[in-house]
């Protein structure tokens, strides 16, 4: 029987905090009727440091009345052990996985801090920023004549389906060149594909939305109008998903699905095998 007690959640990390948080978020979504109080604290480098998050721990057992649980990716045996002055439930994710790989790799990992320090010298972390460059630069529309020759992919669908925020991460994580159009009523009125995409169809990729989530997303950026009205919505997508079709571009509905597995979906769909990062 699980407990109503909003538990806080920790994630600490010598670095930016973000793996710790994104596989402790991940095991804490397996436990729907838990409540949980999530806290990221990076850059966790020193002993004073760790002391001071114990200390943080143990003012959260205090306030909500049971123990925090605390999804650590310290390395550093002092900190680690500064960090384990509070009664907390440790899960030392490096601890869980360098272990297994000491062992099958026959040598000893040098358990050093910071190993993405120098990411940022690295070819693979320019190509990224190249890419999220180029996002921004081919975002909504706004390509010359010649420039998507460069895209590894282009997103098309309905204004506010999506597109901009998958083409973003596209590039963040895969170090993808993605480029998006809008599909207007002007090109269902020309029942085709605006010109320059006719070049590139082999690049395209569509994302579709449910009516009555678009005109929620489009009411908040244009309250009233007909461009947010329900039957409009309604109207573009029906159009957006015929012409689509009729042009034999592969389509996702992003309505029920989060930004990781859209990005999953399409990397797959075009067959880009680019590492994350």
């Amino acid at each position: 029987m699980g407990s109503a007690t909003t538990r806080t959640a920790f994630f600490i990390s010598d670095g930016t905090g973000i793996t710790a948080e994104t596989l402790g978020h991940s095991l804490l979504t397996q436990f729907p009727e838990a409540t949980f109080r999530q806290a990221r604290i990076p850059f966790v480098d020193d002993l004073d440091k760790a002391i001071d998050c114990a200390r943080q721990i143990r003012e959260a057992g205090v306030r909500d009345g049971v123990r925090p649980i605390v999804f650590s990716t310290l390395v550093n045996p002092e900190t680690v052990a500064g960090l384990r002055q509070a009664d907390a439930l440790f899960i030392d994710l490096f601890e869980q996985f360098i272990g297994p790989l000491e062992s099958e790799l026959q040598m000893r990992s040098n358990h050093a801090v910071g190993r993405f320090h120098g990411i940022a010298e690295s070819s693979d972390y320019k190509a990224r920023i190249e890419a999220i460059n180029y996002a921004m630069a081919h975002d909504d529309g706004v390509s010359l004549d010649g420039e998507l020759v460069d895209a590894d992919v282009i997103l098309v669908g309905v204004s506010r389906s999506g597109k901009t925020p998958t083409s973003l991460y596209l590039a963040l994580q895969f170090g993808v060149k993605a480029a998006n159009y809008p599909l207007i009523p002007e090109d269902f009125e020309r029942n085709k594909l605006p010109g320059e995409l006719h070049r590139y169809r082999r690049k395209l990729f569509g994302l579709t939305i449910a009516p009555d989530r678009l005109s929620q997303i489009r009411q908040e950026r244009r309250a009233n109008s007909r461009y947010a009205s329900y039957d409009n919505c309604v109207y573009e997508i029906d159009a957006a998903q015929k012409l689509m079709r009729r042009e034999n571009v592969p389509w996702l509905d992003s309505t029920t699905k989060s930004i990781e597995e859209i990005s999953a979906t399409i990397m797959q769909a075009i067959r880009l095998n680019k590492p994350a990062y």
